[in-house]
């Protein structure tokens, strides 16, 4: 094969790989890879103006599409603003292909402006970081870091490409990744014991996470709930795993306090774990929530997820979706007809409450709720959401609920500032969809620059601030600690409050290249729905809360 530049031949090497799209914050240490990328057909470069921008689009993009994005920051300095974002993608591992450049192999003596262990400083937040050295190793390195990130447990990961080595001749031929297949099915042994283990509960309570949804194991998931009659709570769940319409959808666990997730499993005497870790609370419980003698079952794709915190019974290295179908197919000839009738009156129980608390309802007459509302009646809830509203999101799902897989997305990792460029990055990736994504003002804060991202390139997305000029949820946790440790209740700490000076979103939005438009009152709220759905662009609605 003819010897090419690097810098070309890399490109190449993402496209046969299917990543077509790069987004990015350029430097100088990537000039001659960049110029490159403009040069080259049939891919795209999506310009964010700060790094955790960049790598907030390309996390929504991966995870509307469900395959890899492509990501560059610039060197050691991009490589850090990004690194907040990195986390958010690690934890919920998003499959990231992460490129930065720098000077060159020849300057590493050096000690040069801008010098970094790019490699160390990525560690921590990627599956996997390194740096190609030889001019002839680029392509299997990239192909190399492709196939990790894909493979379960997916996640971010880095390679670091000095610019030296990119406009080396380079003759490596261009192959695609391959990607191994994971879709392992569990001994039949192995599913007869899960079954003997969880048949015999008298209340039995499922926890599930994003493993469900990258398996595509909803169906099986609800089958086996339904045939224990089993409540089901996701556990550090960002996707559709189970549609919140189903009557034994309890929620969330919550990601702060252990003794609340501990509270909703304590009276369980069997538990079947599926396609996640626990718990995954800031402050967690250090002992067993689990109840002596309750039978506890752990499948998972990610074996070091299995019996990480606390002891199980039986775990199980397998494919979700897998493993669920034949665990609902021995179910359906182990459970005795008296198992079987006390699963079918628990589910009927949960369905004659979920009929009560839908007829019960209160019709909420705030800005936000005739705002949300007014969207679901007029989307028919055909819409993708992207879900940062945090404090908010309660509301936001009960008007917009999480049915159809493909169709929300929640925040997860902990920092801020995903929900914006997150929907954009989805708006790109399902170009045919009505994407709105939702975040509090707080957090919109940390990313407002990816509205002119969705300006420039022309991305449709809708964006709306939930705005209670307050961080709300570090005043919903101080509450909590003070109530923990015996302290009174007083003023919340001046620096929750985000009331002065007061932002101005609407107008922020407009300078960036976006329409924008305020709610203050509820009888407003129906006209911005309808100026927010004919904008032809990138629109901003601020709803007062």
């Amino acid at each position: 094969m003819e010897a090419t530049p690097g810098r070309e031949r890399l490109i190449e090497q993402f496209k046969a790989d299917g990543l077509k799209v790069m987004f990015g914050n350029p430097g100088t240490v990537e000039q001659g890879f960049l110029d490159a990328v403009d040069a080259a057909e049939d891919f795209r470069y999506v310009l964010a103006l700060q790094e955790t921008v960049a790598a907030g689009i390309a996390d929504g993009y991966a995870r509307a599409t469900g395959g890899a994005a492509l990501l560059q920051l610039h060197s050691g300095v991009g490589l850090g603003n990004g690194i907040g974002m990195l986390y958010q993608s690690l934890r919920g591992h998003t499959p990231l292909v992460v490129v930065a450049g720098d000077a060159g192999v020849r300057y590493d003596a050096m000690d040069a402006q801008m010098a970094c262990d790019l490699v160390a400083l990525a560690r921590p937040v990627t599956k996997y970081a390194t740096r190609v050295t030889d001019r002839n190793s680029v392509l299997r390195t990239i192909r190399r870091a492709v196939k990790i990130a894909l493979t379960p447990p997916r996640g971010p990961v880095f390679v670091a490409l000095p610019m030296d080595v990119l406009d080396e001749l380079n003759s490596e031929p261009v192959l695609p990744a391959t990607v191994p297949l994971t879709d392992v099915a569990p001994s039949d042994a192995s599913v007869g014991r899960a079954a003997e283990l969880l048949a015999a509960a008298e209340r039995p309570v499922l926890l599930v996470g994003d493993g469900v949804a990258l398996s595509g194991a909803q169906a099986e998931l609800a089958a086996v709930a339904e045939l224990l009659g089993a409540d089901v709570y996701e556990v550090d769940s960002s996707e559709v795993n189970i549609a919140a319409s189903h009557p034994l959808r309890r929620g969330q666990t919550g990601h702060m306090f252990g003794p609340h997730s501990k509270e909703l499993v304590a009276q369980a005497d069997g538990v079947l774990i599926v396609g996640t870790y626990v718990f995954p609370e800031v402050f967690p419980e250090l002992e067993s929530p689990f109840r002596p003698g309750a039978k506890v079952v752990h499948i998972d794709l990610n074996a070091y997820e299995i019996a990480k915190n606390h002891p199980v019974d039986l775990g199980l290295a397998a494919d979700p979706r897998q493993a669920l179908r034949a665990l609902a197919g021995v179910l359906e000839h182990r459970l005795t007809p008296q198992r079987r009738a006390a699963a079918a009156a628990r589910l009927d129980v949960r369905t004659r409450e979920r009929a009560r608390e839908d007829r019960s309802a209160d019709e909420d007459g705030s800005p936000m709720a005739v705002f949300l509302r007014t969207l679901a009646e007029r989307t028919g809830g055909d819409l993708i959401v992207f879900d940062e509203a945090l404090t908010t999101s309660p509301l936001v799902t009960r008007y917009l609920p999480p049915e159809r897989p493909g169709d929300y997305h929640l925040t997860r990792g902990g920092s801020l500032g995903v929900g914006f460029p997150g929907a954009v990055g989805a708006k790109l990736a399902r170009p045919d969809r009505l994407v709105v994504g939702f975040a509090g003002d707080g957090g919109s804060m940390y990313t407002y620059q990816a509205l002119w991202t969705a300006a420039r390139h022309g991305i449709d997305a809708k964006f709306v601030v939930c705005n209670n000029r307050k961080y709300r949820l570090l005043d919903d946790n101080i509450a909590r600690y003070w109530q923990e440790r015996d302290i009174p209740a007083h003023g919340f700490p001046h620096s929750f409050d985000l009331s002065t000076p007061e932002i101005d979103f609407a107008g922020l939005a407009r300078a960036l290249g976006a329409g924008g438009t305020r709610v203050e009152k509820p009888d407003e709220a129906a006209a911005a729905v309808g100026r927010m759905l004919a904008h032809p662009g990138p629109f901003l609605v601020d709803v007062q809360v």
